[in-house]
């Protein structure tokens, strides 16, 4: 859909929140506010208005009370319920969605949503402008022109006239015909009883408008169907007056008042923190008053003895290390931040590089003079996802000691369903605060500009945020560990795995990367042999990775049974469960689910694994995670080293380039079916309790006993 720089968009408002409010379930702020609608409404607008970039754009909502429908005919959406409660606190919100992005908003008492639309779209055409109608209600068919187009952003559906007269056989304006028949009844419009939409568009078609199918019954073969028209001639009249979307609501239409204007900010920031709309807020971020804040930066050999010293005497503090990189393993220092006091905190820069007004500390110096300190047990340490700091710390020689608390892991402790632990939704979520993103002090929306490169007097407010908010967590967080019973656990298992996890991760796993390239080379010749196969049975060449290249030849060429099409393009479905289906009829699905598999496995494991080695170390070092499950285990990523394949000969392959370094053995050791055996202590089943004790493998007695098959017969 090409748009010109004279084309308004007319947006169905009314629609766009049933649908919105339809679409999204089941959220709302903390303090228990819906706001399902309103997200959903503010994320279909932002779509459109970055998406489509309208000049000129209005949102046309259903005004209160009844309408002049409701004169004609009282009994006018009767049926419908009333708006539920849940919505009805949200419109308010919603229209303040709509003032913040200063789109014009156009309602009118006595009319609806349609009537201020086409009214528009009418007088917009004859001055020259092009329409689009933004909605997904049929009623507007009867509207379309040329340059008159509807367009359904849920279903990315254009209707204009071309199309729609092909489609359908009649001219738009017969639309009113085929609805004034066939009824509505989610807007009580009766129609003719025993006509649905197939039956009023033939007749359309038939006879060219409903005044002349009425003067012509007599023409009517079927019965019952011209009994009808004769009985309910009145209703059909009626539906008509009722379904015709009035093109001559009393508006003053000037097209350049409608002119879309660049977002308030401010206003919308101030919106979205009190709907608690994350990526909004990222994106429309408040200016916050720093002025009750205490945020410092340490320049000189002064100031950071007098910070030592502070640090020294408090006992306890949070810290923060500023990085190059997110890979502890890879990042180098750019700066410390320190906080021993709520609203106070100090920021050392060390590396930042295009900034020539202040001068740094040398960063050798600055880390030898903290190490006493950071190494210290004594002194108790707090931060966010310690273990990242612990590990940029110790790979610059400071072994942190002391550590008493990690704010990220608390919150998992607390709420291990929660969606993300992250100090931004701790301190929106725990203090009612939001904190300067990272986008905001690198301008980078791509979060790829090193903080190396941010100015120190732009990143001063934003690394002294950082401790700061991370001791004030941690005077909210420690008392609720302790109510909730989870301070022992807190305490015994899990500050103490961060240290066990820093050794992990910086140790890393040996990988004979000379294997992994064989692997490579090896699997990239299978994968040209299966491709060459893949080509001689279908009996062409083609893009194997294109859906809709493969569903062209499986489908169209080949003629096999089309099983299902995919949700958002409607094209032919060619997944995993499509393709195995298909291979009992053919070879080709196959063969394709063959390249797939080893196509995965090249780049995924072997490729990746060989990129991921690092250049100093040689071992691959990957991240464990222990907020991550919400069962209390941890996961592994960057690489995933819980997921190398196992059960194919290739898999196993990418499995054996993991060594042990020489002179070494690796050891495998594994809790012994640890759930099942606490659900046989608590569910007394004979049959589990009888399978440990005999220690026979339960998973060959579960397939003994659903099979009902011996032992000898089952199969790994």
């Amino acid at each position: 859909m090409n748009t010109s720089p004279n084309t308004i968009f007319l947006v169905d408002g009314s629609s766009y929140i049933h649908r919105a409010y339809h679409a999204v379930r089941n959220l709302s702020t903390r303090k228990g506010l819906p706001t399902n609608a309103t997200f959903g409404f503010t994320n279909m607008l932002d779509k459109l208005v970055s998406g489509k970039k309208p000049r000129y754009m209005v949102m046309a909502f259903d005004a209160k009370g009844p309408t002049f429908r409701h004169k004609v005919y009282e009994p006018y959406k009767a049926n419908r319920p009333p708006m539920p409660e849940d919505l009805v606190v949200q419109i308010p919100y919603i229209k303040q969605v709509v003032q913040g992005f200063n789109i014009p908003c156009v309602e009118l008492a006595g009319y609806e949503a349609d009537d201020v639309i086409g009214t528009i779209a009418t007088e917009a055409k004859r001055q020259g402008f092009e329409v689009i109608m933004v909605t997904g209600d049929k009623d507007f068919k009867q509207l379309v022109a040329p340059k008159v187009w509807i367009w359904d952003p849920m279903r990315d559906r254009v209707i204009d006239y071309e199309g729609l007269t092909k489609e359908f056989g009649i001219q738009p304006a017969q639309w009113i015909d085929v609805m004034a028949l066939s009824g509505d009844t989610s807007d009580n419009i009766p129609g003719v009883p025993g006509i649905g939409e197939k039956t009023a568009l033939r007749l359309i078609k038939d006879f060219g408008s409903l005044d002349r199918l009425l003067a012509s019954t007599d023409r009517i073969k079927q019965k019952k169907l011209r009994e009808n028209l004769e009985n309910f001639k009145d209703q059909a009249l009626l539906s008509r007056t009722l379904v015709t979307i009035d093109t001559h609501v009393p508006l003053d239409v000037d097209p350049e008042s409608f002119k879309l204007g660049a977002p308030d900010h401010d206003r919308l920031g101030r919106l979205f923190d009190t709907l608690e709309f994350r990526r909004f807020q990222q994106r429309f971020p408040v200016p916050r008053d720093l002025s009750s804040k205490s945020y410092q930066a340490v320049l000189d050999d002064n100031a950071l003895v007098s910070l030592t010293r502070h640090l020294m005497s408090a006992g306890l503090f949070a810290v923060d290390v500023e990085t190059t990189a997110k890979d502890p393993m890879r990042a180098a220092i750019v700066g410390l931040s320190f906080s021993f006091q709520p609203d106070q905190a100090f920021y050392i820069p060390l590396g930042h590089r295009n900034d020539d007004t202040l001068e740094q500390l040398n960063t050798a110096a600055t880390l030898s003079r903290l190490k006493p300190l950071l190494e210290d047990p004594k002194l108790a340490k707090v931060g966010q996802n310690i273990k990242y700091d612990w590990i940029v710390l110790k790979r610059h020689g400071i072994d942190l000691k002391g550590v008493v608390f990690d704010t990220m892991v608390a919150s998992y402790l607390l709420e291990p369903t929660r969606r993300s632990h992250s100090l931004e939704m701790i301190a929106t979520d725990y203090l009612d605060h939001r904190m300067i993103s990272y986008e905001e002090v690198t301008e980078d929306k791509t979060g790829k500009t090193g903080f190396d490169r941010v100015p120190i007097v732009k990143a001063v407010p934003y690394a002294c945020e950082d401790a700061d908010i991370t001791l004030q967590a941690f005077n909210v967080l420690a008392p609720k560990l302790k109510k909730g019973g989870f301070d022992r656990l807190f305490k015994e298992v899990e500050i103490p795995l961060i240290g066990v996890l820093v050794d992990m991760e910086t140790t890393g796993i040996c990988v004979d990367k000379a294997r992994l390239e064989d692997l490579s080379k090896e699997f990239e010749r299978q994968l040209t042999d299966i491709e060459q196969r893949i080509f001689r049975v279908a009996g062409e060449p083609f893009n194997i990775q294109s859906h809709q290249q493969l569903g062209r030849i499986l489908f169209e060429k080949l003629k096999l049974p089309m099983r299902k099409k995919t949700k958002k393009t409607k094209g032919y479905s060619t997944d995993v469960e499509v393709l195995t289906a298909l291979s009992t009829e053919h070879e080709l699905p196959g063969l394709v689910l063959q390249y797939r598999s080893l196509a995965k496995l090249k780049s995924t494991y072997a490729d990746a694994l060989i990129d991921l080695i690092h250049p100093e170390t040689h071992r691959i070092h990957t991240s464990f995670n222990q907020t991550i499950t919400a069962t209390g285990r941890l996961s592994s990523s960057s690489p995933n080293l819980q997921n190398i394949p196992v059960r194919t000969e290739e898999g196993r392959k990418i499995r054996a380039a993991f060594v042990p370094r020489k002179g070494w053995r690796m050891l495998s050791a594994d809790y012994s079916q640890i759930e099942l055996r606490l659900l046989a202590h608590y569910s007394q089943d004979p049959l589990l309790i009888e399978a440990f004790e005999k220690d026979e493998d339960i998973h060959t007695r579960t397939a003994v006993e659903v099979f009902q098959l011996f032992p000898s017969m089952i199969t790994p």
